[in-house]
């Protein structure tokens, strides 16, 4: 699979983003226990689940496996370097490649609180080190 191809499977759709919150919160689990975590957030019908987890499957996103009676869906990449992915993709289209003007921004628009400020302090501290 080239690199070009690989990018593109970690790039989910906004409903693909859902399903995989799901399963890195409960970790393995049937298309059931996906709808049903779903559920709590928003009106979802269960085809529908079943149908973007057969598709992530195809994509490689997901994997499935088909031994038992119920089939089992993980995610087939580790949660950060996904996360990490879409964050790179998200800094270069936004904001030009600049993870300064990143944090600017996240730091301007929301409150952070005194223990946030003061953990981002301690990994600036351990990055300049």
């Amino acid at each position: 699979m080239s690199e070009k191809d690989q990018n593109k499977q970690l790039e989910p759709t906004r409903s693909e983003l859902e399903i995989l919150q799901v399963l890195w919160e409960q970790g393995p689990s049937t298309v059931r226990t996906v709808n049903d975590e779903l559920l709590k957030q928003k009106d979802v019908n269960y085809t529908t689940t079943l149908k973007l987890m057969q598709i992530m499957a195809d994509k490689g996103i997901l994997k499935r496996d088909e031994s038992q009676m119920k089939h089992i869906y993980r995610v087939a990449e580790e949660e950060q370097k996904t996360k990490a992915h879409l964050l790179d993709k998200f800094v270069d289209t936004m904001y030009k490649g600049s993870a300064s003007k990143l944090v600017m921004q996240l730091l301007g628009n929301k409150k952070t609180s005194e223990q946030e400020l003061q953990e981002i302090k301690e990994l600036l501290k351990k990055l300049e080190e």
